[in-house]
């Protein structure tokens, strides 16, 4: 399981500002090691946002996305709503984290 996201979420005129920092390495398989071998690729490869159970994100992520990526995205909600955020990657390890609108 990796580092805890850093997940805010703000509610403003009956839409939900959600921003997320996920902490990852974000391995692309492309690089090499001091000894010249290839290190394997290790990326978040699924994400799923719920909002009181129901899914407003879900996203495929790839090699070429940067380390501990940044994800922001609005959905129309209120203040109280129960943010749960879930990551898989290429290891099938799992990430989640809970946050309420403020």
């Amino acid at each position: 399981m990796g580092d805890p996201m850093r997940v805010r979420a703000t509610e403003s005129g009956g839409t939900v500002d959600v921003k997320i920092l996920m902490k990852h390495d974000m391995e692309a398989g492309q690089r090499k090691d001091a000894a010249g071998k290839t290190i394997p690729a290790w990326f978040i490869s699924t994400l799923n946002v719920k909002a009181n159970g129901k899914d407003v994100f879900n996203g495929q992520f790839g090699p070429a996305v940067s380390k501990d990526p940044f994800l922001n995205f609005k959905y129309k909600g209120a203040k109280g709503d129960k943010i749960t955020v879930t990551w898989i990657d290429s290891k099938n390890d799992k990430r989640t984290d809970e946050v309420t609108a403020a």
